[in-house]
């Protein structure tokens, strides 16, 4: 067995170009990362200066933040979760790692859907397991269905689902995830949900697997929603028959998360009506940015339900989207992610947009993009 090659994250590399023409005194907007720009919770911040003044802190992982996260899952989802089935990680990515290698052997067939989150391709080849890549365009709304689970011959033993996804912030509606379930429960395939846009929607809430299946696995973080990126703090669900693989492997690979990141979140679940302004600030910020895009000849876009993305068909302009954002870079100090990030096939012919930023950022951006825009459009229509 070889070492698996995967393929670069694009857009790191990009935020360092990004972070260079800084260091030389450019004005750079951010818009490459889905980090929030705001802080965490003030009362969580609060917390975590008690704790580093009072407290030595060790390796530790906290039961009264895994009892607030089931309790969570009652409270938004009614869904009676244990606090045995908690796992505290460093952030999401470890979550999906704990779920993937307890739940699958090396060589094991996993769909997920193109356009989706480079790193879950490029952790299954990692681990030896093999990406089933579901292409789902705009006559899907670039989202998982039902039917196109269904037709995957032969099924695949598990699927990651994600809702609100990443790039395109599209939701899976209450019916379409419970069908979803009801494929996979027929054809035994286990359900892995990344659901760390949770809280970030502008319609209806996203609803968690959770309430179909108990046998899923499900990854969250305190890195969206809870503006807590740096902080490096998430959890598994995990299902009841999984919970001991997951604690074996997470104390043999990662030991607990930062005692520090466990109080804050602890308090930040308290924090939710200043957590909500947030929102609203994205939801302004779509709405900027929505009404900006047509007049930048993008109209073909992914309807941008949740999250804080717009993904952006620009195949009229470039068949080559990293190149494509490297010069808008350039030209105008505004950093997007180019989409061959997240499809490697179609995703030259897009790119997203993070509208994470202040709303004061926004406007600047689109005052930036707008003149450069129109004369790509220009050129293309000569």
């Amino acid at each position: 067995m070889t070492v698996p090659q995967i393929d670069p994250f694009h857009t790191i590399s990009l935020s360092t170009v990004a972070h260079r023409l800084a260091s030389e005194g450019r004005s750079i907007i951010h818009m490459e990362f889905g980090q929030p720009s705001t802080g965490a919770p003030e009362a969580a911040i609060a917390r975590a200066h008690h704790v580093l003044d009072t407290d030595p802190m060790g390796y530790w992982e906290s039961q009264p933040l895994r009892e607030r996260i089931a309790r969570h899952y009652m409270e938004q989802y009614g869904v009676t979760v244990s606090p045995e089935r908690i796992v505290l990680t460093s952030g999401a990515s470890p979550a999906l790692l704990l779920a993937l290698t307890s739940c699958f052997i090396p060589g094991a067939r996993v769909a997920l859907a193109r356009p989706g989150y480079v790193a879950y391709r490029n952790t299954l080849r990692t681990l030896h397991m093999e990406p089933v890549e579901i292409v789902c365009g705009e006559t899907e709304r670039f989202q998982l269905t039902a039917a196109l689970i269904d037709a995957l011959e032969p099924p695949p033993e598990g699927l990651i689902v994600a809702s609100p996804a990443n790039p395109t912030g599209t939701v899976l509606s209450d019916p379409e995830l419970a069908a979803i379930v009801a494929v996979c429960r027929r054809k035994k395939i286990r359900i892995v949900s990344d659901e760390i846009y949770h809280g970030l929607t502008f319609g209806e809430p996203a609803h968690s697997v959770l309430e179909y299946d108990q046998s899923a696995m499900v990854v969250n973080s305190f890195s969206k929603y809870f503006s807590m990126a740096p902080w490096r703090l998430g959890w598994l669900v995990a299902a009841e028959d999984r919970v001991d693989a997951v604690q074996a492997r997470v104390g043999n690979l990662f030991l607990p998360p930062s005692s520090l990141s466990q109080h804050a979140g602890l308090v930040a679940f308290d924090c939710r009506e200043e957590l909500d302004e947030h929102v609203k600030t994205y939801k302004r910020n779509r709405d900027l940015l929505l009404a900006a895009l047509p007049r930048w000849g993008l109209r073909h876009i992914a309807p941008p339900d949740g999250a804080f993305y717009i993904y952006a068909d620009i195949g009229h302009l470039t068949g080559d989207s990293l190149t494509f954002c490297i010069r808008l870079l350039r030209d105008t100090g505004v950093a997007t992610a180019p989409g061959v990030d997240f499809d490697p096939v179609e995703g030259r012919h897009f790119m997203r947009f993070s509208f994470a930023v202040s709303t004061a950022l926004i406007e600047e951006a689109i005052r930036r993009m707008t003149p450069w825009f129109t004369a790509r459009e220009k050129d293309a229509g000569s």
